[in-house]
Protein backbone atom coordinates (compact mmCIF):
# COMPACT_ATOMS: atom_id res chain seq x y z
CA UNK A 1 0.00 0.00 0.00
CA UNK A 2 2.89 2.57 1.27
CA UNK A 3 4.58 1.71 -2.22
CA UNK A 4 1.57 1.88 -4.12
CA UNK A 5 1.02 5.21 -2.58
CA UNK A 6 4.69 6.75 -3.52
CA UNK A 7 5.10 5.27 -7.01
CA UNK A 8 1.26 7.27 -7.54
CA UNK A 9 3.18 10.31 -5.79
CA UNK A 10 6.02 10.25 -7.87
CA UNK A 11 4.25 9.92 -11.15
CA UNK A 12 1.80 13.00 -10.27
CA UNK A 13 5.00 15.45 -9.24
CA UNK A 14 6.68 13.88 -13.06
CA UNK A 15 3.34 14.70 -14.61
CA UNK A 16 3.14 18.10 -12.95
CA UNK A 17 6.39 18.96 -14.45
CA UNK A 18 6.30 17.37 -18.21
CA UNK A 19 5.95 19.84 -20.82
CA UNK A 20 2.62 19.61 -22.37
CA UNK A 21 3.92 18.68 -25.71
CA UNK A 22 5.18 15.20 -26.48
CA UNK A 23 8.52 14.43 -26.45
CA UNK A 24 10.84 11.60 -24.76
CA UNK A 25 9.88 12.51 -21.39
CA UNK A 26 6.16 12.69 -21.51
CA UNK A 27 6.00 9.15 -23.32
CA UNK A 28 8.13 7.77 -20.52
CA UNK A 29 5.44 8.86 -17.85
CA UNK A 30 2.47 8.33 -19.96
CA UNK A 31 4.33 4.77 -20.38
CA UNK A 32 4.39 4.58 -16.53
CA UNK A 33 0.99 5.81 -15.98
CA UNK A 34 -0.52 2.98 -18.50
CA UNK A 35 2.16 0.45 -16.83
CA UNK A 36 0.91 1.33 -13.15
CA UNK A 37 -2.97 1.48 -14.09
CA UNK A 38 -2.68 -1.71 -15.34
CA UNK A 39 -1.26 -3.31 -12.32
CA UNK A 40 2.28 -3.47 -13.90
CA UNK A 41 4.37 -1.89 -10.80
CA UNK A 42 8.01 -3.18 -12.29
CA UNK A 43 7.26 -1.91 -15.58
CA UNK A 44 5.72 1.52 -14.18
CA UNK A 45 8.77 1.89 -12.14
CA UNK A 46 11.12 1.07 -15.06
CA UNK A 47 9.69 4.03 -17.07
CA UNK A 48 9.45 6.44 -14.30
CA UNK A 49 13.26 6.01 -13.75
CA UNK A 50 13.59 6.44 -17.74
CA UNK A 51 11.56 9.66 -17.35
CA UNK A 52 13.53 10.84 -13.99
CA UNK A 53 16.88 9.57 -16.53
CA UNK A 54 15.70 11.94 -19.24
CA UNK A 55 14.78 14.62 -16.68
CA UNK A 56 18.00 14.55 -15.72
CA UNK A 57 19.82 14.72 -19.29
CA UNK A 58 17.85 17.94 -20.37
CA UNK A 59 19.02 19.07 -17.30
CA UNK A 60 22.83 18.77 -17.80
CA UNK A 61 21.76 19.79 -21.38
CA UNK A 62 20.86 23.29 -20.28
CA UNK A 63 23.58 23.05 -17.37
CA UNK A 64 25.86 22.81 -20.97
CA UNK A 65 23.94 25.70 -22.81
CA UNK A 66 24.71 28.27 -19.94
CA UNK A 67 28.30 27.90 -20.70
CA UNK A 68 30.06 31.12 -22.36
CA UNK A 69 30.96 31.20 -26.16
CA UNK A 70 35.10 31.75 -26.28
CA UNK A 71 35.83 35.13 -25.19
CA UNK A 72 37.87 37.43 -27.68
CA UNK A 73 41.39 36.15 -28.40
CA UNK A 74 39.64 32.37 -27.59
CA UNK A 75 38.73 29.46 -29.00
CA UNK A 76 36.24 26.89 -27.26
CA UNK A 77 35.78 23.64 -27.42
CA UNK A 78 32.36 21.77 -27.77
CA UNK A 79 30.60 21.56 -24.64
CA UNK A 80 29.79 18.19 -23.25
CA UNK A 81 27.06 17.15 -20.17
CA UNK A 82 26.72 14.03 -17.99
CA UNK A 83 23.42 12.67 -16.07
CA UNK A 84 22.80 10.87 -13.01
CA UNK A 85 26.05 7.94 -12.95
CA UNK A 86 28.09 9.50 -15.69
CA UNK A 87 28.18 12.67 -13.48
CA UNK A 88 29.59 11.14 -10.50
CA UNK A 89 29.39 8.65 -8.09
CA UNK A 90 26.73 10.65 -6.21
CA UNK A 91 24.92 11.32 -9.07
CA UNK A 92 23.24 14.78 -10.30
CA UNK A 93 24.12 16.20 -13.90
CA UNK A 94 27.50 17.79 -14.78
CA UNK A 95 28.51 20.00 -17.89
CA UNK A 96 31.95 21.40 -18.87
CA UNK A 97 33.72 23.21 -21.68
CA UNK A 98 37.21 24.12 -22.35
CA UNK A 99 38.88 27.04 -23.93
CA UNK A 100 42.50 27.77 -25.28
CA UNK A 101 44.15 31.17 -25.95
CA UNK A 102 46.76 31.20 -28.57
CA UNK A 103 49.52 30.65 -26.18
CA UNK A 104 48.24 27.62 -25.27
CA UNK A 105 46.75 28.43 -22.21
CA UNK A 106 43.19 27.13 -20.81
CA UNK A 107 40.46 27.32 -19.44
CA UNK A 108 37.74 24.87 -18.05
CA UNK A 109 34.50 25.58 -16.76
CA UNK A 110 33.07 22.69 -14.53
CA UNK A 111 29.09 22.89 -13.75
CA UNK A 112 27.57 20.37 -11.31
CA UNK A 113 24.13 20.36 -9.94
CA UNK A 114 21.80 18.44 -7.65
CA UNK A 115 24.70 16.41 -6.41
CA UNK A 116 24.74 15.80 -2.55
CA UNK A 117 28.41 16.51 -2.15
CA UNK A 118 27.41 20.35 -3.07
CA UNK A 119 25.57 20.32 -0.30
CA UNK A 120 28.42 20.29 1.85
CA UNK A 121 30.32 22.44 -0.17
CA UNK A 122 27.62 24.83 0.25
CA UNK A 123 27.71 25.62 4.00
CA UNK A 124 31.77 27.06 3.37
CA UNK A 125 30.97 29.11 0.30
CA UNK A 126 27.84 30.19 2.17
CA UNK A 127 30.24 31.66 5.46
CA UNK A 128 32.19 34.56 3.96
CA UNK A 129 34.88 33.63 6.92
CA UNK A 130 35.27 30.42 6.20
CA UNK A 131 35.22 30.47 2.20
CA UNK A 132 37.88 33.62 2.85
CA UNK A 133 40.00 31.04 4.12
CA UNK A 134 40.02 29.18 0.62
CA UNK A 135 41.17 32.04 -1.13
CA UNK A 136 40.10 35.95 -1.79
CA UNK A 137 36.46 36.77 -2.02
CA UNK A 138 35.31 38.18 -5.57
CA UNK A 139 31.93 39.01 -6.81
CA UNK A 140 31.15 37.04 -10.21
CA UNK A 141 27.51 39.19 -10.48
CA UNK A 142 25.57 38.64 -7.52
CA UNK A 143 27.33 35.94 -6.61
CA UNK A 144 30.12 35.52 -3.48
CA UNK A 145 32.76 33.32 -5.58
CA UNK A 146 35.67 32.52 -4.09
CA UNK A 147 39.43 32.77 -6.35
CA UNK A 148 42.60 30.39 -4.80
CA UNK A 149 45.83 31.25 -5.28
CA UNK A 150 46.13 29.42 -8.14
CA UNK A 151 43.42 31.69 -9.97
CA UNK A 152 40.77 28.89 -9.69
CA UNK A 153 36.94 30.19 -9.14
CA UNK A 154 34.45 28.65 -7.46
CA UNK A 155 31.19 29.72 -6.83
CA UNK A 156 27.62 28.55 -5.65
CA UNK A 157 24.24 29.40 -7.82
CA UNK A 158 21.09 28.65 -6.48
CA UNK A 159 22.62 27.07 -3.19
CA UNK A 160 22.57 23.76 -5.91
CA UNK A 161 25.03 24.60 -8.94
CA UNK A 162 28.95 24.19 -7.91
CA UNK A 163 30.61 26.50 -10.22
CA UNK A 164 34.35 26.11 -11.10
CA UNK A 165 36.90 27.50 -13.14
CA UNK A 166 40.11 26.20 -13.54
CA UNK A 167 42.92 25.84 -15.85
CA UNK A 168 46.67 27.14 -16.03
CA UNK A 169 45.56 30.74 -17.79
CA UNK A 170 45.90 33.78 -15.68
CA UNK A 171 44.08 34.25 -12.38
CA UNK A 172 42.13 37.36 -14.69
CA UNK A 173 41.17 34.59 -17.22
CA UNK A 174 39.44 32.35 -15.28
CA UNK A 175 37.61 35.38 -13.07
CA UNK A 176 36.32 37.02 -16.87
CA UNK A 177 35.09 33.78 -17.70
CA UNK A 178 33.72 33.05 -14.47
CA UNK A 179 31.74 35.93 -15.17
CA UNK A 180 30.73 35.29 -18.95
CA UNK A 181 28.30 32.35 -17.16
CA UNK A 182 25.01 32.91 -18.03
CA UNK A 183 23.81 32.32 -13.95
CA UNK A 184 20.54 33.36 -14.73
CA UNK A 185 20.27 30.54 -17.04
CA UNK A 186 21.90 27.83 -14.79
CA UNK A 187 18.75 28.55 -11.86
CA UNK A 188 16.63 28.74 -14.29
CA UNK A 189 15.39 31.79 -14.52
Amino acid sequence: MRRSMLMTAALMAMIAVAPARADDISDAIGEAQRAYQGGQFQAAQTALQEALQLLQQRGAANLAAALPDALPGWTAEEATSNAAGAAGLFGGSMASRTYRNAQDQTVEIQVMSDNPMIAQLAAVLANPMLAGAMGRLVRVGELRAIQANDGNVSMLVDNRILVQVQGDAPADAKLAYARAINVARLAGR
